[in-house]
């Protein structure tokens, strides 16, 4: 694959991109924000079919509460290890509380629950909150 389509975590569009071992600068044609922000984004119900479908790079999303607390505890992890892997994979989460549907299609039982996708396809998950080795290592075993 030559070229690469990654979904702005800023606008939403997507961009095709050369595909290469890593990137100084990428920035999006549309609001020229940097596609090497690594900040998860936030997925719902507008959003959520557009950015597993048109991500060419692994999504893994955390499914969450702002109740629970393994989540509050696995927030900051999930945050500095997507550090790690820009345009390597796109974190993203889903508010269980606010995105019910979302959570029913895949039947998120516990929380947090990691769901890593590729091509729009579920390939691995795991409940409970993870370490940042055990992150890492869920990721690097399914990219």
């Amino acid at each position: 694959m030559d070229r690469l389509n990654i979904v702005c975590p800023h606008c939403n569009k997507v961009n095709r991109i050369p595909n290469k071992e890593s990137y100084k600068v990428a920035n999006c044609g549309n609001c020229k924000e940097s596609l090497l922000d690594t900040t998860p984004i936030e997925l719902s119900n507008e959003n959520f079919d557009h950015v597993l479908v048109n991500s060419d790079i692994p999504v893994i999303v955390d499914f969450w509460a702002s109740w629970c607390q393994p989540c509050k505890m696995m927030a900051p992890i999930f945050k500095d290890v997507s550090k790690k892997y820009p345009l390597k994979v796109l974190f993203a989460k889903v508010n269980t509380e606010n995105e019910e549907a979302i959570a029913s299609k895949f039947m998120i039982k516990s929380i947090p629950t990691l769901i890593i996708f590729k091509q729009g396809k579920e390939v691995k998950r795991v409940s409970g909150a993870l370490d940042p080795l055990r992150l890492s290592n869920f990721i690097n075993e399914n990219l």
